[in-house]
C-alpha cells in the first residue's frame, strides 16, 4: 500500500484519539506558556533562597494532597468514565474521606516542617503554600479529572489553562506589589487566594450538577483500591519531589534555589509529553495487546525521550544565547541547563512507566516499584550531594543524570517485568488511564 494512503487510512481510523489529544495538547500548550510566566514572575520576584524553599514548600504540598482524600478519586474518576450519574454519590464520599484524611495530612505536613524547614522556613508562609496544594490546586486537579472522566477534554484543558493563569496572574501581582525578596508570607497569601479562586470558579462553572447522595456501604467496598491508589500516589509523587527536600535539606537554601529553578523548567518539557502519556494509556486499555513488542516498547520510550530532550535543549540553547531572557535570578541557572540535558528524558519515562502500570490494573507492584524508586533516589541524591554547598555548581549538577540514568533502568526493568508477569492483563482502571495523568 502506498505510504500516503496508508498513513491517512491510519489518521482516520483514530480521528477520535487525534481530537482528543488536540484538545488536551492545547490545554498543555497554554499551560505551558503561563507556567513559564508564572515561573519568570516568581522566580525573580523572590530571592534565590526565598524561591528554593518556596519550590519545597509546594514539593511537600503536591505530596500531602495525595493523602487528601485517601485515595478517593479514583473511584469517583471510575465513576464519571462509567456511571456519570453516579458522580454526585462519589463526590460526597470524596468529600468525606477529605474531611477524615485531613488530621493525617496536618500531623505529615507538620513531620516534613520539623525535619526539614524549620530554622530555614516560618510556620505560617509553609503552611499557606501547603494548604494552597492541598485544597486549592488538587480541588482544581479533581474537576479536571471528573471532565476527563466523562470526555469532557476540552472543559478540562480550559480548567488546567485557567488555573495556571490564575497562578502567573497572582505572580506578576506580587513581582510589582513592592513586596520582594524576603517576604514569603505575602506570597504564599497571594498564592493561595489564586488556587483557592481557580478551584472555586471551577467547580462552580464546571462540576457537574448532581445531588450530593451519602452511601457508607458503596464506599466501604471501594475502599481497599482507594487505599492502594493513594499509596501508590503518594509514593509517586514523594520520589519525584524528594530530590528537593533533600538538596534543601544537604545543601541548603541558596542549593536549594539554584536546583529548584532547574527542575521548574524540566518540569515544562513534562507538560506536552503527560497529554501524549495519557492518549498511549487509553490505547493500552482498550487494546491490553499494544506493548506486547519489545519494538513498539522502545519506540514509544524513544519518542518520550526524543520530546524531551529536544524540548530542554531548545531551552537551554535560547538561554545561551539570552540568559537574562527570563530575568535576572534566572540567568545565573541559564548556564546549567545544557549540563542535564537527559534528565528530562529520564524524569519523564519513569513517570509513563508507573502509568502502564496502572492502566494494567498492577497497583501493588507499582506502589512497591515507587517505594524502590524512592529509595534508590535518596541513596544517590545524598551520594551526590555531600559537600555541594562548597563543591562547584557544575559537579554535583553534571551528575544528576547519572542518577536519573539509574532510576529509569530500575523502573524500566522492574515495571515490564511486572507487565509481562504470566502474561496477562488485570481489568482495566478507567477510560484514560489514572486520575492523576488525566489531570495533567
Amino acid at each position: 500500500m502506498h505510504p500516503v494512503r496508508s498513513l491517512a487510512r491510519l489518521a482516520k481510523a483514530n480521528l477520535h484519539l487525534l481530537r482528543d489529544y488536540a484538545k488536551l495538547i492545547g490545554g498543555s500548550a497554554g499551560r505551558l506558556v503561563l507556567s513559564l510566566a508564572y515561573f519568570t514572575a516568581i522566580a525573580n520576584a523572590l530571592s534565590v533562597s526565598d524561591f528554593g524553599l518556596f519550590a519545597t514548600a509546594s514539593a511537600t504540598g503536591i505530596v500531602l494532597s495525595r493523602i487528601a482524600g485517601l485515595g478517593f478519586v479514583s473511584p469517583l474518576y471510575r465513576a464519571a468514565t462509567r456511571k456519570p450519574h453516579l458522580v454526585g454519590t462519589y463526590t460526597a464520599g470524596y468529600l468525606l474521606a477529605l474531611l477524615a484524611s485531613l488530621p493525617l495530612v496536618a500531623l505529615a505536613g507538620a513531620a516534613f516542617f520539623a525535619l526539614v524547614f524549620k530554622g530555614d522556613m516560618a510556620l505560617l508562609p509553609f503552611a499557606l503554600v501547603v494548604l494552597a496544594e492541598v485544597i486549592g490546586w488538587r480541588s482544581l486537579e479533581i474537576v479536571c479529572i471528573v471532565n476527563n472522566g466523562m470526555g469532557q477534554f476540552g472543559r478540562a484543558s480550559i480548567l488546567v489553562v485557567f488555573g495556571s493563569a490564575a497562578k502567573a496572574l497572582a505572580a506578576l501581582l506580587f513581582a510589582h506589589s513592592g513586596l520582594g525578596a524576603g517576604d514569603l508570607q505575602s506570597w504564599g497569601l497571594f498564592y493561595l487566594a489564586a488556587n483557592l479562586g481557580s478551584a472555586l470558579l471551577g467547580i462552580l462553572l464546571f462540576y457537574p450538577r448532581q445531588r450530593l447522595r451519602l452511601r457508607p456501604a458503596l464506599y466501604l467496598k471501594r475502599l481497599s483500591d482507594s487505599l492502594a491508589v493513594a499509596g501508590a500516589d503518594i509514593l509517586f509523587y514523594f520520589q519525584s519531589e524528594l530530590d528537593k527536600l533533600l538538596v534543601l535539606s544537604l545543601g541548603g537554601a541558596e542549593v536549594a534555589g539554584i536546583y529548584a529553578m532547574l527542575m521548574r523548567l524540566i518540569d515544562l518539557t513534562a507538560l506536552p509529553v503527560r497529554s501524549f502519556n495519557m492518549m498511549i494509556v487509553q490505547k493500552l486499555i482498550r487494546s491490553p495487546g499494544f506493548l506486547q513488542s519489545w519494538r513498539r516498547r522502545w519506540m514509544v520510550e524513544g519518542g518520550i525521550a526524543l520530546v524531551s530532550v529536544a524540548g530542554m535543549a531548545a531551552l537551554g540553547l535560547v538561554l545561551t544565547v539570552a540568559p537574562t531572557l527570563l530575568g535576572r535570578n534566572v540567568a545565573d541557572a541559564a548556564p546549567l541547563i545544557l549540563l542535564v540535558l537527559l534528565v528530562p528524558a529520564f524524569r519523564n519515562l519513569v513517570e509513563y512507566q508507573s502509568e502502564l502500570l496502572y492502566a494494567r490494573g498492577r497497583t501493588g507492584m507499582r506502589a512497591a516499584i515507587l517505594a524502590l524508586l524512592g529509595g534508590l533516589k535518596a541513596g544517590f541524591l545524598t551520594l551526590l550531594l555531600q559537600g555541594a554547598a562548597t563543591t562547584p555548581e557544575g559537579v554535583w549538577i553534571q551528575g544528576l543524570n547519572g542518577v536519573f540514568a539509574a532510576l529509569w533502568i530500575a523502573s524500566a526493568g522492574a515495571s515490564y517485568i511486572a507487565l509481562d508477569w504470566r502474561n496477562r492483563a488485570p481489568r482495566p482502571q478507567g477510560r484514560a488511564g489514572s486520575p492523576d495523568i488525566a489531570a495533567a
